[in-house]
């Protein structure tokens, strides 16, 4: 048994019981919104899938509650069919993940302990559902009062140095675009190949609630010659008229009402808002590729007429990712060089359909990428304020359909060069 299994399956126990701790008892058993599972839903997927990759593949043994394998599949057990499943409640899930975790620690110390890379993949597919489970908490604005580490006390700068709308050049050329082969990555970022970027411009920051505000000043909700046909029709059928996160004045952060501050980005917003947004500004939203090239690339080193160059470091403008939960929401945009937040923050729509790359082939299992391929569902980039640092990186590649809001997701605008 490697130590650091042990330990680090551990840590991500530990936050998610925090996560979960701050939320009455009563929310984790009830549907909390629609369009997301009930929290003690995710709980008994968590342990399902752990003693699914940890101890039955590793060891052979039955599944601890065999019974409820389909319960907790999440292909065969879509989000709209959770509500009326017979998932365990939350008592009883809590349990399942102490058993399961027993089982675990027993099957790692024995003669066929899964390998590095399936612990890997059960500690991120956990991680990745907090930020699930901190969407339903968002979405359905309930009361949240983890016993984590209280947000760092921010500094107001007077004003944003750059904004949603400050756009640097990035000069193209050839990357090597994906995941290697070394280490951990998931199926849908391999295999890494050659991509060609002409050049481009890409906004510093997302967009900022001050400029998202400027937007709905000027009729982006209600101008049809800035929405696709799709667009306008989830308008009319939502009624949407601002950010998912905006409330009565505010914005809803992380369990509470707070202030609407100008400088923080916007979030809650789908691809096709981000899409409008673009329109009225003469912009679009980025490729993938580009994407990727730019936080992969160099920051700039000037304040005006900045220029990107091909390089090796994440686009943050030599500030610190925000990830973790620590800052319970989008931070304040600091003053800085170069494409900055590209890690954190919001997750940022992009262009680009969800596609295989090249020479693509599933692992572990095909459920993981392979059914979602395809147009109906659009890629967005970088992760955000509820994104575990072991999961956010410039290759990971998430997905939703272009009308989702629950993500928390944002918006950074790009050009062509003339």
């Amino acid at each position: 048994m490697s130590p650091d299994h042990v330990t680090q399956l551990a840590e991500a126990r530990e936050l998610t019981l925090a996560v979960v701790g701050g939320l009455d008892d009563s929310d984790l058993d009830r549907v909390l919104d629609p369009v997301m599972s009930p929290i003690a839903w995710d709980l008994g997927h968590i342990a399902a899938f752990e003693d699914l990759w940890l101890v039955h593949e590793a060891t052979g043994a039955p599944l601890l509650k065999d019974e409820l394998s389909e319960v907790y599949d999440a292909t065969l057990s879509p989000r709209r069919d959770r509500p009326a499943l017979p998932w365990l409640r939350s008592g009883d899930a809590f349990t399942y993940l102490e058993r399961v975790r027993e089982r675990t620690l027993d099957s790692l110390a024995g003669p066929t302990p899964a390998s590095d890379q399936i612990v890997e993949l059960v500690i991120r597919h956990e991680l990745q559902h907090l930020e699930t489970i901190l969407q339903t908490v968002q979405l359905a604005r309930v009361g949240w009062e983890p016993d984590l580490p209280a947000p760092s006390d921010e500094v107001p700068p007077a004003t944003a140095a750059r904004g949603g709308l400050t756009m640097i050049e990035v000069e193209g050329g050839p990357f090597a675009r994906g995941a290697g082969p070394k280490g951990f990555a998931y199926d849908n970022e391999r295999p890494k190949h050659e991509t060609e970027v002409a050049s481009f411009q890409l906004a510093a920051t997302p967009v900022l609630n001050g400029e998202w505000q400027d937007f709905i000043d000027q009729g982006g909700y209600r101008r049809e010659d800035l929405w696709t046909e799709e667009g306008l029709e989830w308008l009319a059928d939502s009624g949407v008229t601002a950010p998912g996160g905006w409330a009565e004045g505010g914005e809803w952060r992380a369990g509470s009402l707070e202030p609407l501050d100008p400088l923080r980005p916007a979030v809650h917003l789908n691809a096709h808002e981000a899409e409008a947004f673009a329109r009225l500004h003469g912009a679009r939203l980025p490729t993938e590729a580009e994407w990727e090239f730019a936080a992969t690339t160099t920051a700039a080193k000037t304040a005006d007429a900045s220029r990107t160059t091909p390089g090796t470091s994440l686009g943050n403008g030599g500030g610190s990712a925000n990830l973790d939960m620590l800052a319970r929401g989008t931070r304040r945009i600091e003053a800085a060089e170069g494409p900055l937040a590209m890690i954190g923050d919001v997750w940022e729509w992009t262009a680009s359909t969800f596609e295989p790359y090249p020479g693509f082939e599933w692992h572990p299992y095909r459920d993981y990428s392979e059914p979602h391929f395809g147009p109906e569902h659009r890629v967005l980039r970088g992760g955000s304020w509820a994104t575990h640092q072991r999961v956010a990186s410039a290759t990971f590649r998430n997905w939703d359909l272009p009308v989702r809001r629950q993500i928390f997701s944002g918006v950074r605008i790009a050009r062509d060069v003339d």
